[in-house]
């Protein structure tokens, strides 16, 4: 047995001569335990939303997205498609034109951006699932349907309804154009309302989705587009089929993941969940300052039994164990304890939703997701700035000078 733990263990549990020291462990173990279930809860919070928005995306952008590097368009041929369903993981593919266009109705126009979709668009990514009015539709007996951003229809004012006053899309003619009619440079597409969808402002005001065929039609480009959207079967493997299709379909060609198609905003949450767990970490280093004070005056109060160790033969090295493990049960009682209820609260939101939102948010309550890579970095933080606030007190009180001196 660790006679060393053994001591240490008896000063923590144990009642001691002077109540002061304590009440004083016991704080510290309280403040830790506080702080670590406070970054156990707001990092699993934070981890929540940026899954959500995450998900948000999901339901227009794809899981990979593979665009031409040296051209604006490529070929959609088979053996680009062979290449593509000979990576393992990959559960779907969706060909794509994207282009800006100017979209009037009536006397109302707006610089929108035109994404031409195929049927498995839907399969995808799921986007059927945002359209708040109308339904999901591009084709229907021979006319064309565009499914419209809210914020887009709204400053056209399209009326899903209405289908006696089409939208005209014009796109610049590809080549040069010999007319004298400004018209003759602009190809045009009549489309009827389909639907209305809407995720956030970003898309809301950008994106009005129509047919692929139409879209290669509208912007010159028959057979070809101007990317290839993929879905995967496990989204764990995200990573790692993402690199296989780079190396799959060589230089020519970017593979993104719908991370880094948001690339921005990400980074953003992951910024401002590393400056959360900072700010938390230094409002611990304050709470550790307790452990200071509570191992100081046990080594003052313990002066006695040091002495009487050493003249048994216990050496320095021993009796600083003793404290520093001390500082460790002090340390590890308060974080073990604020893990548990840390992951507790947590569970108990993903359960029965106890913090809700007000009527209007995309989701009723808030968004929970732990992960273990956060329990162990906060693990390990906490157990390095108990360490560090114990060492300063164990080697200063300990020195041979100080605890040999006869009173």
């Amino acid at each position: 047995m660790n006679l060393s733990l053994f001591i240490a263990r008896r000063y923590l549990i144990s009642k001691k001569s002077n109540n002061a020291i304590n009440v004083i462990s016991w704080i510290s173990i309280i403040a830790i335990a506080i702080t670590t279930a406070a970054l156990v809860i707001i990092l699993s919070a934070m981890n929540g939303l940026t899954s959500v928005v995450a998900d948000l995306y999901h339901a227009i952008e794809p899981d990979l997205k593979v665009t031409a590097i040296h051209a604006k368009y490529m070929e959609n041929t088979p053996a680009l498609e062979k290449k593509i369903r000979s990576v393992k993981g990959i559960s779907g593919i969706s060909w794509c034109v994207e282009e800006n266009a100017l979209a009037k109705l009536d006397d109302k126009q707006a610089v929108v951006t035109i994404k031409g979709v195929d049927a498995e668009f839907k399969t995808l990514t799921h986007f059927d699932t945002v359209v708040i009015d109308g339904v999901y539709r591009f084709e229907f007996k021979g006319q064309y349907y565009g499914v419209f951003g809210k914020g887009i229809a709204h400053k056209l004012g399209v009326n899903v309804n209405d289908f006696l006053s089409p939208i005209t899309i014009y796109a610049p003619r590809r080549g040069k154009v010999e007319s004298i009619d400004p018209e003759e440079a602009f190809n045009k597409l009549s489309i009827s309302p389909g639907g209305i969808f809407t995720l956030n402002d970003d898309f809301d005001y950008k994106y009005l989705l129509i047919d692929l065929k139409a879209a290669q039609e509208l912007f010159d480009c028959p057979g070809s587009v101007s990317s290839v959207e993929i879905g995967i079967g496990d989204r764990d493997d995200l990573e790692s089929v993402q690199e296989e299709l780079q190396q799959a379909l060589g230089e020519d060609y970017l593979v993104r993941n719908r991370f880094q198609l948001n690339d921005v905003l990400f980074k953003t949450l992951e910024t401002e969940k590393l400056w959360v767990f900072l700010i938390l970490a230094f409002i611990l280093v304050i709470a550790t300052f307790n452990i200071i004070g509570a191992l100081t005056m046990l080594i003052i109060e313990k002066k006695k039994d040091i002495k009487t160790l050493y003249n048994i033969g216990a050496d320095q090295t021993f009796i600083r164990n003793i404290f520093m493990q001390e500082g460790f049960l002090i340390t590890g009682v308060g974080a073990i304890s604020g893990l548990l209820i840390g992951i507790i609260v947590c569970v108990m939101q993903q359960q029965f939703h106890l913090v809700k939102f007000d009527e209007g948010y995309v989701i009723p309550y808030y968004p929970i997701e732990m992960r273990w890579n956060d329990m162990i970095w906060i693990l390990g933080v906490v157990m390095v700035i108990g360490f560090l606030a114990a060492l300063y007190p164990v080697r200063v009180f300990t020195r041979n000078d100080l605890v040999h001196v006869d009173k």
